[in-house]
């Protein structure tokens, strides 16, 4: 969709990004918050202290009582993060601060924001994108996709939606247009 590119467009304009994706990444990474609670619901699947993605999604994927154990571990974790995070960018002053948070809609995380902003691109730039990543295959698309809400009732559900199709300055001029918006909105935080 464009979401990564998106979210930096943010950050070069000085907002503070809370990336859920990386939180993760910390948190299994070596030593991280998430390695021991996941070595002991699923023995084997960490070395050196931090978790070994390929076993870990070995052992889950495919495996929806597995997943919600994962989940139930990890999730937990990320919101702390995010917790702190907004802390520390109230206390900075900060007017307005993202979270990029993937299936936002799908886990409820859309209740936990003052407004929403879908990154979007018709179908096939969709596709095209996403198949051009490394180690993407056409299954585990199908994967990604089954497990997302479709990108229409996303758009209708955004407070902003971001057009990613056309050009970087396109989707930069569109950020900077919701910020001016934002800014003026009501919290509306649960």
């Amino acid at each position: 969709m464009g979401k990564s590119t998106t979210a930096c467009f943010f950050v070069e304009a000085g907002v503070p990004l809370h990336d859920a994706d990386a939180a993760v990444h910390r948190l299994y990474g070596e030593g991280g918050e998430a390695v021991a609670p996941i070595e002991a619901a699923f023995p084997g699947t960490t070395r050196d202290r931090k978790v070994d993605r390929e076993r870990l999604s070995a052992r889950v994927i495919g495996d929806p009582a597995a997943m919600q154990r994962l989940e139930s571990i990890v999730h937990p974790l990320v919101r702390r993060d995010e917790e702190r995070f907004l802390r520390v960018a109230e206390a900075a002053g900060a007017p307005v601060a993202v979270l990029d948070i993937p299936l936002l809609f799908e886990t409820g995380g859309d209740r936990r924001c003052d407004a929403v902003v879908v990154v979007s691109a018709p179908p096939e730039v969709q596709r095209a994108r996403a198949l051009a990543r490394p180690g993407m295959t056409e299954e585990k698309l199908a994967a990604l996709l089954a497990k997302q809400m479709p990108d229409a009732e996303k758009r209708a559900r955004a407070d902003f939606v971001v057009d990613s199709s056309q050009s970087f300055e396109s989707a930069r001029a569109q950020v900077h247009v919701i910020l001016k918006r934002a800014a003026q909105l009501p919290q509306r935080r649960k």
